[in-house]
């Protein structure tokens, strides 16, 4: 069978099998349709029962997947709910605005190395994942990222920012 005849015969099935498992029709579709898309990205060959199963059996393992998710969301935001942010002023979203610009005026005169490493370390890696990320030593990264910060003041300043 081809994969269009596959699809045709096996993606309603396989829909109204997930939405049983599921109960959302949405969340099964997606599912039944990442099932095909693995199906036809691996190749898998076989009789038309063995496709079946494998599909079958694929779909099952996305809605196990699916839910194994969605109770660690859970879990993680029992544990650390979220609180909304209050509501910012017009000024304060002007404010906020601004200051990215800036920000990112100073980045863009600066070495390419230099604001890399900057934003990297700023979006938290570390020393070692900096100096992998960059091909750089480990050990220089602490002079680099200093010399780095000082040409960004420096640049902050030339832009009308304050460092």
């Amino acid at each position: 069978m081809t994969f269009d005849e596959t699809f045709d015969a096996m993606y309603e099935p396989l829909a109204r099998y997930c939405y049983r498992l599921g109960g959302d029709r949405d969340v099964a579709e997606d599912i039944a349709q990442e099932a095909m898309v693995r199906f036809f990205e691996r190749g898998i060959e076989g009789s038309d029962a063995g496709v079946r199963s494998w599909l079958f059996k694929t779909a099952t393992h996305l809605v196990r997947d699916r839910y194994r998710v969605e109770e660690n969301r859970k879990h993680l935001l029992q544990e650390t709910p979220v609180t909304p942010m209050p509501p910012t002023t017009p000024e304060q979203s002007l404010e906020v605005h601004e200051t990215r610009a800036m920000a990112r005026s100073a980045l863009n005169v600066l070495p390419e190395r230099d604001k890399e490493m900057l934003l990297l370390r700023y979006s938290g890696f570390s020393y070692r994942e900096i100096a992998n990320v960059l091909d750089v030593a480990t050990t220089s990264v602490g002079t680099l990222l200093a010399r780095a910060e000082h040409k960004f003041s420096k640049a902050l300043e030339t832009t009308g920012g304050t460092p």
